[in-house]
């Protein structure tokens, strides 16, 4: 089959126009998603389509092109052991919170490389349990036990990470996963401060993740049930004196300031990759109208980009947030590891039938951002329409 192709760039004045966004919080006329180098790079491309056909049978094609991909990946994932599907990630988890205590002993010595060693290895710890164990959590991609995983999300994202799991889930499962680059849905625009410019957002703003999350949580918490509200809210203050008392106690703090500055230091070591990687791989990308959403496998292979491996990234954020990140947007069920297994066949397959596989190196990323940011981060975004598809 050959794909639909896109408008051309810039767009035609038709193609381009200032979309209606819709609130998140409201389900109302949403439609239903189809399932649950030094030079900037330009996004792939499909070629044009031999006629333009059906929009109906365009998209009956496209559904049979996903379920060709997953029937291969499915494959792979059958023939693989426990230990690819679910235990090196969870050896990964495991071994970050074994760390966890040495970090803070290591926090007790005045001596420098020690009082180094310690704030890095909580910082690591603390980012491969908030963002690699909560994302796969949300996921469950951890266990295929339903109440196992409500279990691990509870403590990953409200524990560890201080934000009401449902609210992360919706917000991420249901919404970004489901309406992927589509303008005011899954458009990424939670991420965009307009208010600030680009070097203040780039290099200052993450700095401000640790302290700006628990105070988002608790306006989330006073628009949900008492219920929740008071479950989420014990959580998220138990994880939160915990690493408070085991810097007075343990590491052996002699002030509550000084307590809570090693705090922020640690939850601030990766803030600055954890931010640009969520705007790197959906920003600057093809975006869509609600009322004009591509199939599946047109809105993840064009809307979603790859970062090349970073090992520190890769152990901290997750294949799936990095080098895989288009593999987890067509199989958000995978664990990191298998993600990174079926890479090689994914990025065959697309690559086999002309569609986008996107992928571009976090220099090239940083600088487009850089030179572009009010395009990508204040104005907004061109809509982009699949010729043939609609």
């Amino acid at each position: 089959m050959t794909p639909p192709r896109l408008a051309s760039t810039p767009l035609p004045a038709s193609a381009v126009r200032q979309p209606i966004v819709p609130a998140l919080q409201s389900s109302a006329g949403v439609p239903s998603p189809e399932s649950p180098g030094e030079e900037a790079m330009e996004p792939a491309r499909p070629a044009p389509p031999e006629a333009d056909g059906d929009p109906g049978d365009s998209r009956a094609k496209a559904r049979a092109l996903l379920a060709e991909l997953e029937r291969e990946v499915q494959g792979v994932v059958r023939a693989s052991s426990w230990w690819e599907r679910r235990g090196v990630d969870c050896a990964i988890l495991a071994l970050s919170l074994l760390l966890v205590p040495a970090g803070f002993l290591c926090l007790r010595f005045e001596n420098v490389l020690l009082l180094a060693t310690g704030i890095t290895i909580l910082g690591v710890c603390h980012y491969t349990l908030t963002v690699k164990g909560s994302h796969l959590a949300t996921h469950g991609a951890l266990t295929d036990s339903k109440r196992w995983s409500k279990l691990w999300m509870l403590f990953f994202v409200e524990v560890c990470t201080a934000f009401p799991a449902e609210d992360a889930k919706h917000n991420h499962v249901t919404m970004h996963h489901g309406y992927t680059n589509v303008v005011g849905l899954g458009d990424s625009s939670t991420w965009k401060l307009p208010c600030l410019n680009r070097y203040v957002y780039m290099f200052l703003a993450p700095l401000l993740i640790p302290i700006l999350t628990p105070l988002v949580a608790l306006e989330r918490l006073r628009k949900v049930e008492p219920r929740l509200a008071l479950r989420s809210l014990g959580l998220i203050s138990l994880g939160l004196y915990s690493q408070y008392w085991l810097f007075l106690n343990v590491s052996g703090f002699k002030s509550p300031s000084s307590a809570l500055a090693c705090m922020l230091l640690t939850r601030s070591l990766l803030a600055h990759p954890y931010l640009h990687v969520n705007i790197f791989q959906h920003l600057g990308l093809p975006m869509f109208a609600p009322d004009k959403k591509p199939s599946r496998i047109y809105m993840m292979s064009l809307g979603v980009l790859n970062l090349p491996r970073l090992p520190l990234l890769d152990w901290a954020f997750g294949h799936s947030l990095i080098s895989c990140h288009v593999e987890h947007h067509l199989f958000p069920w995978l664990s990191d590891n298998m993600c990174l297994k079926v890479k090689p066949l994914v990025s065959q397959f697309l690559r086999e039938k002309r569609l986008p596989y996107n992928e571009d190196s976090y220099l090239a990323r940083f600088r487009l951002f850089l030179s572009h940011y009010e395009e990508f981060m204040v104005h907004v975004p061109p809509i982009t329409e699949l010729v043939g598809m609609q």
